[in-house]
């Protein structure tokens, strides 16, 4: 048996290539968002995958009652990926930040997060040791570099890998995976706003692979991590992003 994965904000962009990978290797999915059941790409997903959709955001809602619900319909959670995350609420001077941007990538891709893995890490000491327990975030190359524009992102993202770094020190000798995973410019929703953009430096040079990431590029690595192929590399940090985090001159 594969197991059971919890995905945040697994009904599109890195989540969904996530979910995909995931489904591919025999997990059974619960996919995790605020997003209304009746969304179209959540129905999307939930018929493409046969995953199990459940509405929870991760500002207000209790992480126990979704682990719960989670364990009722699907089984209990094996791995968890940390996928959900904010962005800047708006790109502008740093000077300019707003609280409430500031807050709400916290709110988010911090706090939420955390608190979130808390609950499962509980609830996987105590399963057995197979299948495979692991814990995956998905951070962002914005954790090391500076985007002065969307830089409540940026410290979001950093905070993210510390927590990475700290669940993986506390659950290795419970035999339990941590991993991070960095993506780096993607094509999803997020990133729509400035595609343009970003591909003339992209083709420039930007990303030494010289293309866009792919929602699957992330999938593609999640897989042997979620299903213990590395499970001695636990607290690795692991950049998806096609060269883009190489220092080069």
């Amino acid at each position: 048996m594969t197991g059971t994965a919890l995905i945040t904000g697994g009904h599109r962009g890195i989540g969904l290539g996530i979910a995909r990978a995931l489904h591919a290797e025999g997990f059974a999915l619960a996919l995790a968002s605020e997003a209304p059941e009746d969304d179209a790409e959540v129905r999307a997903a939930v018929d493409e995958l046969g995953a199990t959709y459940l509405r929870h955001d991760l500002r207000s809602d209790d992480p126990g009652a979704l682990l719960d619900r989670v364990e009722v319909t699907v089984g209990p959670v094996t791995t968890l990926v940390s996928n959900a995350g904010v962005p800047a609420m708006a790109r502008g001077d740093l000077l300019e930040m707003s609280p409430e941007s500031f807050d709400r990538c916290h709110e988010v891709n911090l706090r939420g997060a955390f608190f979130l893995a808390q609950h499962a890490a509980k609830r996987m000491i105590a399963l057995p040791d197979a299948p495979y327990r692991s814990i995956l975030f998905v951070t962002s190359v914005s954790a090391t570099m500076v985007s002065v524009e969307r830089g409540e992102y940026c410290i979001s993202k950093a905070g993210a890998s510390m927590m990475a770094q700290l669940f993986a020190a506390r659950l290795a000798a419970d035999g339990i995976g941590v991993y991070e995973l960095r993506p780096g410019i993607v094509e999803t929703g997020m990133t729509a706003a400035v595609h343009d953009a970003y591909t003339a430096r992209i083709k420039g040079g930007l990303v030494p692979a010289r293309r866009w990431g792919k929602p699957a590029d992330i999938g593609a690595v999640v897989a042997p991590l979620a299903t213990g192929a590395m499970r001695f590399a636990t607290g690795a940090v692991i950049p998806v992003d096609g060269g883009l985090s190489i220092h080069r001159l």
